[in-house]
């Protein structure tokens, strides 16, 4: 995909390959997750460093496992 692509591009993408989509553009892909039944969606919240960030994904990776993950809609 290329930087340019459109968030329903992305989406449709992840979807067609069954991929958990991760994304800090919330609004945007949670209307999207809306109208499409999907693999799963993180959304990233952003905080003030990448590794902050790195770090409530890997504790939500921990925690969920690949079945709370798949067609839900989680927070990190």
């Amino acid at each position: 995909m290329s930087p340019e692509s459109s968030d329903e591009d992305v989406f449709a993408y992840a979807v067609k390959r069954k991929a958990i989509t991760p994304t800090c553009n919330r609004n945007d892909f949670l209307e999207l997750a809306r109208s499409v039944a999907h693999p799963g969606l993180i959304v990233l919240i952003r905080r003030r460093s990448a590794l902050s960030e790195a770090g409530h994904l890997l504790e939500l990776l921990g925690k969920a496992g690949a079945s709370g993950l798949e067609g839900n809609i989680n927070f990190a």
